[in-house]
């Protein structure tokens, strides 16, 4: 897919682009796998924000992702390639030979009309999904299991590939697109290929309003507030800098301070991003 620019009939249209969605099916959402989406706007149970910055939106349905690959031994046909306004990547409906429908995550040179299949026969062919242990040692992969039968939860948006590097017991090692290598059990379900839709990250947004259709609300710098009203490194004569290391408006350092605490999973992580 390509970037679009447009005719600079404001300065807001001047700056935007698009991805162009060549390529995908002029065809409806299936019905059958369609929920309503109810925001939160950044809200949590007691209707206290946890989530600052949100509110607002587009309307949208919820594609029902398949992210387990349910369907072992079934071949599929892919049915239609579609734009799904929930994540970056593209959707790829199957229709599978028992006459059943699902959405799976559309890699990288995935077409109308391909089959895809789920086991240890399937052949590594972008799209289809195997368990670690089937998968040949330096392929690419997304869609990646990190607890076996829980449903991909690694290497979901567009673009996104992680290698696999080694293989030893239980574990496969693989390595992330940060440049962390850590360890999934091999009994995890992966998908072949690379997450499409690779021009996501090149578009520009152009225009504030746009970030409203997404569900942003706007966001004040912390040095432009008022002293010691709205920020800890707010104040200051003229153009202040903020006068100390960047923190959060509740004091907590921020911009590299590490936060991770999560001792129990530390043994899978072999080498860390940093």
């Amino acid at each position: 897919m390509a970037i679009r620019s447009y005719k600079p009939t404001s300065p807001g249209r001047r700056a935007m682009t698009t991805v162009v969605k060549e390529g995908l099916s002029k065809v409806s959402p299936q019905k059958s796998l369609l929920v309503p989406l109810k925001g939160t706007g950044g809200r949590n149970v007691y209707g206290r924000i946890t989530s600052r910055h949100r509110g607002g939106g587009h309307k949208r349905r919820y594609r029902i992702i398949d992210f387990n690959r349910t369907k072992i031994g079934v071949e599929g046909t892919v049915k239609s390639l579609e734009y799904d306004p929930n994540r970056s990547a593209r959707i790829a409906l199957i229709q599978y030979r028992d006459g059943q429908k699902s959405y799976i995550l559309a890699p990288e040179g995935l077409k109308v009309g391909d089959q895809v299949l789920a086991g240890s026969q399937a052949d590594v062919k972008p799209g289809h999904a195997m368990k670690l242990k089937d998968i040949p040692l330096g392929m690419m992969l997304h869609n990646i299991e990190m607890s076996p039968g829980k449903g991909a939860q690694i290497a979901r948006s567009a673009g996104t590939q992680v290698q696999l590097m080694a293989r030893e017991g239980e574990y496969a090692t693989l390595k992330m697109p940060s440049g962390e290598m850590r360890k999934i059990h091999v009994e995890c379900m992966a998908s072949i290929g690379q997450v499409g839709n690779l021009d996501h990250f090149n578009i520009s947004i152009g225009k504030a309003g746009r970030m409203r259709w997404l569900g942003e609300r706007p966001q004040s710098r912390g040095v432009v507030t008022r002293p010691g009203d709205g920020h800890p490194m707010g104040g200051g004569e003229g153009k202040s800098s903020g006068g100390r290391h960047p923190t959060t408006p509740w004091g907590k350092p921020t911009k590299g301070y590490k936060t991770r605490h999560n001792k129990y999973t530390e043994k899978f992580i072999v080498k860390h991003r940093r």
